[in-house]
């Protein structure tokens, strides 16, 4: 290759080196693509317990299309993970005002008014929810129901709304374990061993069917049966609360 042709390939090289790191070469993207790809991101951030980065990410979205509301709520639920409540709340509660007609929405911001307290107004919420024709889950808007109600207390509702997800979806597994929660904690035991083995036939296995299962079996004096609940638990899930409660002797 000659001399000079080599000097008009470098030449061409820098002058397209040039354009390409200029903003001239590219158009940017809209505000709004913007806004959804840096709200993708600080979601990934949060889940990597990246907090800093999370909520740095989350405020450029903001700037670029605060008037989302998928991005106020995922503002919101940061600045909550972040404990910074008065921005979280105006967060969550612009959120929700944009996107008022959308049980997603909806959704979202009444698990965190039943997270701060105000469960009463959460749990109507949910209700709603699950009655919008446009909400493809609503056994799942019940079961959030039945666990801000049953934060109150108020275990006659809670179970009024999971049975009524399970009407929906019969093997719904955490329907089911609440559900056996509250029997064991009434003091049917018998009731919540039915019912985790219902779930046992119907789910895979967790820490916590299983913990219920071994508790069930203990105070009805099944030694054996709590003993091989104990086992797997020990056995499949050694470093959850479940088996570090059955190692210092906790069966409650």
């Amino acid at each position: 290759m000659k001399s000079g042709t080599v000097k008009m390939l470098a030449l061409g090289l820098v002058c397209c080196l040039a354009a390409c790191g200029s903003d001239k070469g590219f158009k940017k993207a809209p505000p709004a693509v913007a806004a959804s790809t840096n709200m993708q991101l600080a979601i990934e951030y949060l889940r990597l317990g990246k907090m800093t980065e999370s909520r740095d990410t989350i405020e450029r979205a903001l700037e670029q299309n605060p008037a989302s509301p998928d991005v106020q709520m995922t503002a919101g639920l940061i600045y909550e993970r972040l404990n910074d409540m008065p921005k979280a709340d105006r967060a969550y509660s612009t959120g929700y005002k944009l996107g008022k007609g959308d049980p997603n929405i909806q959704n979202t911001y009444a698990g965190y008014l039943c997270r701060t307290g105000k469960a009463i107004e959460g749990e109507k919420l949910f209700v709603q929810v699950a009655g919008s024709p446009l909400y493809r889950t609503p056994e799942v808007a019940l079961i959030n129901a039945g666990v801000c109600s049953r934060s109150t207390g108020d275990v006659v509702d809670a179970e009024r709304y999971f049975n009524k997800a399970l009407a929906i979806h019969p093997n719904l597994s955490e329907a089911l374990l609440q559900l056996g929660n509250i029997a064991f904690d009434r003091g049917d035991a018998e009731q919540a061993r039915e019912i985790v083995k219902r779930y046992l036939a119907v789910n895979p296995p967790t820490a916590e069917v299983l913990w219920l299962g071994f508790r069930a079996e203990r105070k009805l004096g099944d030694a054996v049966a709590a003993a091989g609940y104990a086992r797997r638990v020990q056995a499949e899930y050694p470093d959850s609360q479940q088996a570090q409660m059955m190692r210092s002797g906790v069966d409650r």
